[in-house]
């Protein structure tokens, strides 16, 4: 964590000075850090699946929601990094339509265990 804290203030206070000079740079150089803090965290993504198969096997789920899971989290990850960067670069209204893909994204992505859910239920009252 510290490392990223590091990355970020360092590269938000060389941008600040870039912007006078040359404002194209300072994006640059904010997305160049924004990938770096993004590959450090998905260094992170192996024990968090690790612990999630395990959680899995205590309490019997499905591989297919296990990975819907994952899907859903990686979604919601590349669209707010995305979104991020496009209205830091003055673009907020691409940045919102990212978000509104991501959320459909995130919708289309669940519609399967959302459909094998009320399938059980209907199982359990029918």
């Amino acid at each position: 964590m510290i490392q990223a804290a590091v990355i970020g203030i360092a590269a938000v206070v060389l941008a600040v000075q870039l912007k006078t000079l040359r404002g194209e740079f300072s994006v640059y150089l904010i997305l160049a850090a924004a990938l770096i803090i993004g590959f450090l965290g998905i260094s992170r993504l192996e024990l968090i699946v690790e612990t999630a198969r395990e959680l899995g096997g205590y309490i019997q789920i499905e591989g297919v929601y296990l990975g819907t899971l994952l899907k859903m989290v990686g979604i919601t990850y590349i669209a707010e990094f995305a979104s991020g960067i496009c209205k830091d670069a003055g673009y907020s209204a691409l940045g919102v339509q990212i978000e509104m893909f991501g959320k459909l994204s995130i919708l289309a992505v669940s519609a399967p265990v959302l459909l094998a859910l009320f399938e059980t239920l209907q199982g359990l009252m029918g």
